[in-house]
């Protein structure tokens, strides 16, 4: 990731530290139609990258799973330290594109979300050999489909990401990497892509 893209993060945090209580009603809806297909709680640990604020850290420790979570924006892990005190979440500040502070297949599985829409396709394939290289199981990406609304659209392309590449060539890229892709419906415009290395 590039300096401008830490500086944008770190920006925003404070954004993203106002919408933590919505984020986890959120995740914590996504979780649970999600259980209808994929038990989390047969597992024992977690790497949530690209944490934010934690809102998903929060829900996934509320499953009984040890998480860690990781972020390579300062701010983000700063806002999340707060809002995770107390709740044995262990937090990182690092870049998954230059590699995670972790050893081979050290956690049960690896989640990002709405992380690799943001990313250039080959900065994409990097994220995914990197979540699988520390996975024993599966690596989850929480994103986009191919369902588009005007505003995320226009939000999308304020930010500068690169979703609109991103929608077109998700799961085949995925499939690039990983042995298996499944994919989860989960919301209108959001859907699990659960891989295995």
């Amino acid at each position: 990731m590039n300096s401008d893209h830490y500086r944008k993060f770190n920006t925003i945090a404070p954004l993203y530290g106002m919408a933590f209580k919505s984020q986890v009603k959120y995740y914590t809806r996504i979780i649970t139609a999600a259980s209808e297909v994929i038990n989390l709680t047969q597992y024992r640990s977690i790497v949530d990258v690209g944490c934010g604020t934690g809102a998903l850290c929060q829900v996934l420790s509320k499953q009984g799973l040890n998480v860690t979570g990781v972020d390579a924006a300062e701010k983000m892990i700063q806002i999340a330290s707060r809002n995770l005190r107390g709740q044995g979440v262990t937090l990182h500040r690092a870049d998954a594109l230059k590699g995670l502070p972790s050893a081979d297949k050290s956690f049960d599985l690896a989640i990002s979300s709405y992380v690799v829409h943001g990313l250039p396709e080959a900065d994409r394939h990097i994220f995914y050999k990197e979540l699988s290289r520390v996975v024993r199981h599966k690596v989850i990406f929480h994103d986009y489909n191919a369902s588009r609304s005007w505003l995320t659209d226009a939000v999308e392309w304020l930010e500068g990401a690169n979703y609109f590449n991103f929608i077109k060539r998700v799961p085949q890229e995925m499939q690039e990497t990983f042995s298996q892709v499944h994919i989860i419906p989960l919301a209108k415009r959001a859907v699990w892509y659960v891989c295995s290395p």
